[in-house]
């Protein structure tokens, strides 16, 4: 069943193809000053619905990660990576990971909270 999300001006709104299994709490500076909660996909299970230019990107450290966040609101919304499930970047296996506190109508608190420590793996 595909889930919906949105920014909170909306001027973001995407979907995807499935409920995650579990989101991950990422204690690195940024995603703990952002306060995402992540899930992962496919690419080809995400979908912008809303028109690209409505996303902008910031890129820091390694400029690896590309973090997208609303042009409009502010609110960080995905980000395209490379899989890190082995600790290193694997640019064939592309991620995209959503800010699961942005989809619509759905119950977190159904979902196991994963926390990676990313304060000291980078």
């Amino acid at each position: 069943m595909a889930i919906k999300g949105s920014c909170h001006c909306k001027a973001t709104t995407f979907e995807v193809s499935e409920a995650p299994q579990t989101i991950t709490q990422c204690t690195c500076s940024f995603c703990s000053k952002r306060g995402s909660l992540w899930a992962y996909y496919a690419p080809s299970q995400f979908k912008l619905t809303s028109p690209p230019e409505n996303v902008s990107f910031y890129r820091w450290g390694s400029k690896t990660i590309k973090h997208g966040f609303c042009a409009i609101c502010g609110c960080g919304t995905f980000t395209e990576t490379p899989d890190w499930s082995t600790g290193q970047p694997d640019f064939d296996n592309p991620k995209i990971s959503v800010n699961s506190r942005l989809f619509d109508d759905f119950d977190l608190d159904k979902v196991e909270v994963v926390v990676i420590d990313g304060k000291n793996l980078w």
